[in-house]
């Protein structure tokens, strides 16, 4: 028999959530704080175009993704690009991202960058991420780089990235997001990602029409005010003032907000959701009347910007205007944060500038700004040994967000694949 059961958050992994508990014939209502699904996939209209407020994109790795296209019939609608990278460095735009570029790379001694070289290249083949748990990312990476390539092509971007934060990252994460770039080529020199039409949206629409089909429900501008639990057993939500029971909870809101939602919670696993630190983001999206280079991703090594790099995202999916996100990321507790729209805004007008002095005021169409404080979790070394159980001890309750897929990086393919063997698992 189907169970009523509430899912928190209409993120990617909040609806594959639902979608598979629907699947299975039980009837998830899924509760979303903001107008909109899909949390940090989420689109919004740029002034008649409709794109996402962070960007996304997809590698040819990404099977869990890549699946549910089919169950969704909309394999037809992905299109794989060969994209390319750049590196602005020294006040020069140098190309990046393959072995002929490292070669010809301005600023780095030969031996550097066949340190550089060999070390991407030993990530991309590796497999076990057991050994890198326990390890601190900054000072293996000079390990294996030497001073001089840590200097030039890894320092900012901790910096920038991490603040204070980036001399305790575990090694296994970072290499997690090397390898996921390095095994989306498809032969040594070039690089391949994929985009979906229409964007991220097309997946998030499919996602609400097959749950609703199925019998499941999404409401939105609903936060719930707290998950009720008596006797150590989930009793449903408040909702608006309003008792609602259920069978059971899958919360997969950002684990910072665990503990106002969930109060009840025993008091050593309330410190432990309490210890977790994330990054936040300001987000600058830009419309520009011409390119602004051919890079996809362009990384960043420049004393004027406070920035790790930025995206050139029409260079990926073909669009009528040229597209450009530009993100600070920093801890929500930092000053910075706290900056008006306009403060970053003048930023990143003269970031674009000084990478192509060829851009003008005039061609600079348009900026918006967008805001996360949860948008990226802070993973440590043995992350995962610090988070409390997926299944908390509570009957009835099943708490997680992206840090649950350590030592693999936020993504929409992790978040659908977690989700839904979090659904299987809940749902017995």
């Amino acid at each position: 028999m189907g169970q009523r059961i509430a899912v928190l958050g209409a993120g990617p992994m909040g609806l594959a959530v639902a979608y598979q508990l629907a699947k299975d014939g039980h009837t998830p209502i899924l509760f979303e704080a903001d107008d909109r699904i899909g949390g940090m996939t989420a689109s919004f209209d740029f002034s008649g175009l409709t794109i996402e407020r962070y960007y996304h994109f997809h590698c040819i790795s990404d099977s869990d993704f890549l699946t549910i296209l089919d169950e969704l019939d909309l394999a037809e609608k992905m299109r794989w690009v060969e994209t390319k990278m750049g590196y602005w460095y020294q006040d020069r735009l140098q190309s990046w991202g393959n072995p002929a570029a490292l070669l010809k790379f301005k600023g780095l001694s030969f031996q550097a960058k066949f340190r550089y070289g060999l070390f991407a290249f030993l990530c991309t083949k590796r497999n076990d991420w057991k050994p890198l748990d326990s390890v601190e990312a900054t000072g293996w990476i000079r390990k294996w780089v030497g001073a001089e390539a840590w200097e030039v092509l890894w320092r900012r971007l901790f910096d920038y990235k991490f603040y204070e934060y980036s001399d305790n990252l575990s090694a296994a994460w970072i290499w997690s997001r090397i390898r996921r770039i390095g095994r989306s080529r498809y032969s040594l020199f070039k690089e391949k990602l994929g985009y979906l039409e229409g964007g991220s949206q097309t997946l998030l629409d499919a996602l609400k029409a097959s749950i609703e089909a199925h019998g499941g429900e999404i409401k939105l501008k609903s936060p719930v005010e707290r998950v009720v639990i008596e006797n150590g057993m989930i009793q449903g939500l408040n909702v608006a003032g309003e008792f609602l029971k259920f069978d059971k909870v899958i919360s997969t809101v950002p684990l910072p907000y665990v503990p106002k939602l969930i109060p009840d919670l025993p008091e050593d696993v309330q410190n432990r959701f309490k210890s977790l630190k994330n990054i936040a983001v300001v987000c600058v999206i830009v419309k520009l009347k011409k390119p602004l280079t051919e890079n996809f991703w362009l990384n960043t090594n420049d004393p004027e910007m406070d920035i790790p790099g930025l995206v050139e995202y029409s260079n990926l999916r073909p669009l009528d205007q040229h597209i450009v996100y530009i993100p600070f990321y920093l801890p929500g507790e930092h000053p910075k944060f706290q900056d008006s729209d306009e403060t970053f805004f003048e930023k990143v007008r003269y970031y674009l500038k000084k990478i192509n002095p060829k851009l003008q005021d005039e061609d600079i169409v348009e900026l918006r700004a967008s805001r996360y404080r949860y948008a990226q979790p802070i993973c440590d070394p043995e992350y995962l040994d610090k988070l409390p159980s997926v299944s908390l001890p509570v009957k009835g309750l099943w708490v997680a967000d992206t840090s649950y897929y350590y030592p693999e990086d936020r993504g929409i393919s992790e978040s659908i694949g977690f989700g839904r063997k979090l659904a299987k698992q809940a749902s017995q």
